[in-house]
């Protein structure tokens, strides 16, 4: 029993020691003029590195070696966002940075973050989170009858959802190798639903962050099969069972579920639907099989795919549907149909082939194009682009 309480207390005191050098160092430190210092206490490194977001190029800047081992690099001024960085020291990359807590998982990458905001309503005070009514976060369990299992989807209640009435639902999907923690983790949708609602600027509204691998219950590590490693396409170390349905073909059994155990408006007017990625894909196959039941439909990068085909315009003459089921969609009449795609991403190509047959049909979408790729920084913008347009 000695021992054991010595060895106790030297762990203890170790996590005390690291605890108070970390604390020592602070990084990273947003400055008055807009800049940003990241420091980091690495005596025995070489070469030290920055990765970030909010680097061009390469995406890495050297640090330099200052008094007592402590390497550091400040930025140009940065506008107003969230940004994720790592260090890189001596070849090794990745690492987290000791000194900042806040840390966001991206399938297998881990990276740090921090908030810019210079002023009320910019887009880093949009993330934080501020003096508002808050909405609550819930983990919740539902059955699906389609893919025969029980699922899990992160569930957004807006604030004053406890004192009764009916609340309109945004169905809010990941993109490929997420899950049902991405939006609200990676995602900022919370923070972004609680200003926006706050502010008068979007209906107080219900918002669905479901789980988009049919094959799967939950999270990595927060249902039965295990502490697996996700991935991208092949699903990583995960569960190599086949779906038995797609997420579009069993949409509708999270719909029931939300209609039943939630004071929902249940009809088309009440419901709307958007995705980034494969969620977008997902979204655009929901559009076509379900053409009344949503009334707001938003595609984030949009990852789309009809079958055969080199490319999507190909995919689009050889399906036999499609053409039936695009009529049938803008033939009811949906109050939104919106689009968002970065300039340099590369899925580009195919939203431009759907909105070229679309144009030929003459059907109304509204586009929105912005810098960059395939990244959280787009379709955070896109979500509040998008939740600012529905149910008004």
């Amino acid at each position: 029993m000695i021992i054991m309480a010595l060895a106790m207390v030297c762990l203890g005191a170790s996590a005390q020691e690291r605890l108070f050098n970390s604390a020592s160092v602070q990084s990273p430190v947003v400055n008055q003029d807009g800049t940003v210092t990241f420091n980091l206490y690495a005596p025995k490194a070489v070469k030290v590195e920055v990765a970030g977001d909010f680097l061009a190029g390469s995406g890495a800047a050297a640090m330099k070696e200052g008094r007592n081992g402590v390497w550091s690099y400040t930025t140009d001024k940065l506008a107003p966002e969230m940004y994720s960085y790592t260090f890189n020291i001596d070849g090794m990359t990745g690492v987290k940075d000791p000194s900042n807590i806040y840390v966001n998982r991206d399938i297998v990458s881990f990276t740090n973050i921090f908030i810019v905001s210079n002023e009320k309503g910019d887009k880093g005070d949009l993330y934080k989170v501020n003096e508002v009514p808050h909405g609550n976060l819930s983990k919740v369990w539902y059955n699906s009858p389609t893919l025969k299992m029980q699922r899990r989807m992160t569930v957004y209640t807006p604030a004053g959802y406890d004192k009764g009435g009916k609340y309109p639902v945004l169905y809010l999907l990941h993109g490929a190798g997420g899950d049902e923690n991405a939006w609200s983790e990676l995602g900022r949708a919370a923070q972004i639903l609680d200003n926006l609602i706050a502010t008068g600027k979007a209906k107080p509204m219900i918002v669905v962050m479901p789980n988009g691998n049919p094959n799967c219950q939950a999270a990595p590590g927060e249902w039965s099969f295990g502490m697996y490693t996700p991935g991208f396409r092949d699903g990583g170390t995960g569960p190599k069972n086949p779906a038995v349905a797609s997420i579009p073909e069993s949409f509708m059994d999270i719909v029931n579920y939300m209609d039943k155990n939630y004071r929902t408006v249940k009809s088309r007017a009440g419901r709307a639907i958007c995705g980034l990625s494969m969620g977008g894909g997902h979204t655009f196959h929901v559009s076509l099989l379900y053409p009344t039941t949503f009334d707001y439909y938003g595609l984030f990068s949009a990852g789309l795919h009809l079958g055969q085909g080199s490319s999507f315009a190909d995919q689009i003459k050889a399906d036999p549907n499609f053409a039936q089921q695009s009529a049938k969609l803008f033939g009811s009449k949906p109050k939104l149909y919106w689009m968002g795609m970065g300039k340099t991403d590369f899925l580009y190509q195919s939203t431009v082939d759907l909105r070229n047959y679309w144009d030929s049909k003459g059907y109304q979408y509204e586009y929105v194009e912005t810098d960059g790729g395939h990244i959280w920084r787009n379709w955070r913008i896109y979500l509040t682009m998008f939740a600012q347009k529905i149910f008004k």
